[in-house]
């Protein structure tokens, strides 16, 4: 039974049908009385109405909804949990139905890239937040951003979360929401560290698939994530986050989570590179988005137009998409001349 709270009679929704939102859902339904989950495909939505498949686990406080302006106008507060290639056009869909009284709290780990002809330009690299602003007449605006590898959190394993916005009230009503006895909510004010730490860290998470996919032990390992975590916070610092934002659960925890097994969609698609599959064929067989392949060009671009230093960044695009044999990348690594071991405080 839920323990009744400002918002338990109210209901909450979720945009995005894919594995995080419908742990997020499951979250909710500790706090409140009744989901909307956001389909926008009709064979999905008959498929949360029936329970069927990966929609068995969901809780029975959750009910289908193919219909985002009734949705915008029963909940003031929406988790837009979508990957980031299809995010932006989601939030277009969803922006004539807003008002600045709903808070927007998304779960999208990953960038949204514009092409102009046949360029990316710089400014056109927006995080999910910034999609939000520039979109809707929404303000209020959090981000989900930590460890939350969903299948353990439908298990019912400990876990925790970052909420990041600048407003307090949208951190205070996330935690309300989504607490609970084995889930954390921290927050902070710093959405755009808490933002980038959940993006860069997903590059990172692929280069140890490659080391997992070579069979290499945990000092290699141990080396790349440290290493990588300097190169996430320079990148981030070019960015305009804070360094402080990726020391601790949305940096170091999910960089760690995610960069250590095969629950990681990330991992997994390293891995299978370092085994000899092509990437192509890994992405075209995923059901949900690999966000660091994404986020790895576009970062890629980024560091060239910045004169970013960030050697693992780099060796790991060239492997990716280069062709790079991953032997020769790691003989490239080992020999960087890196002068400092910490370079970022």
């Amino acid at each position: 039974m839920t323990e009744k709270n400002e918002y338990s009679d109210k209901p909450v929704g979720v945009v995005g049908s894919g594995s995080f939102g419908i742990t997020i859902c499951n979250l909710l339904a500790e706090n409140v009385d009744e989901i909307l989950l956001y389909a926008r495909r009709p064979e999905v939505f008959e498929a949360i109405k029936a329970r069927t498949g990966i929609y068995s686990q969901l809780s029975p406080k959750v009910k289908a909804s193919d219909d985002l302006e009734k949705l915008a106008a029963a909940c003031q507060i929406i988790f837009p949990v979508v990957p980031s290639r299809y995010f932006r056009e989601v939030i277009r869909d969803l922006a004539p139905f807003l008002k600045p009284s709903h808070f927007l709290i998304h779960g999208t780990k990953g960038l949204d890239t514009v092409i102009e002809g046949e360029n990316l330009k710089l400014q056109s690299i927006k995080t999910m937040s910034q999609v939000i602003e520039e979109e809707s007449v929404v303000c209020r605006i959090g981000c989900l951003s930590g460890p939350n590898l969903s299948a353990e959190i439908l298990e019912g394993q400990p876990a925790a979360t970052l909420l990041a916005s600048r407003y307090t009230e949208v951190i205070k009503a996330g935690q309300v929401l989504l607490r609970s006895p084995r889930f954390q909510v921290y927050g902070t004010h710093d959405i755009i560290g808490a933002e980038l730490a959940g993006v860069l860290k997903n590059v990172i998470a692929l280069a140890a698939g490659l080391l997992g996919g070579k069979g290499l032990g945990k000092n290699i390992w141990a080396l790349l994530i440290t290493r990588g975590l300097s190169e996430m916070i320079h990148i981030g610092k070019a960015m305009g986050a804070d360094a402080k934002a990726f020391l601790g659960v949305a940096g170091i925890g999910d960089l760690v989570a995610t960069a250590s097994g095969t629950k990681s969609r990330n991992y997994t698609a390293g891995m299978r590179i370092a085994q000899g599959e092509k990437m192509e064929d890994i992405v075209n067989e995923s059901s949900e988005m690999i966000e660091g392949i994404k986020t790895l060009e576009t970062v890629h671009y980024l560091m060239q137009q910045k004169n970013i230093s960030a050697p693992i960044f780099e060796i790991t695009y060239r492997v990716i998409f280069k062709g790079m044999s991953l032997d020769r990348a790691i003989g490239f690594l080992m020999t960087y001349p890196y002068e400092v071991d910490v370079d970022f405080m």
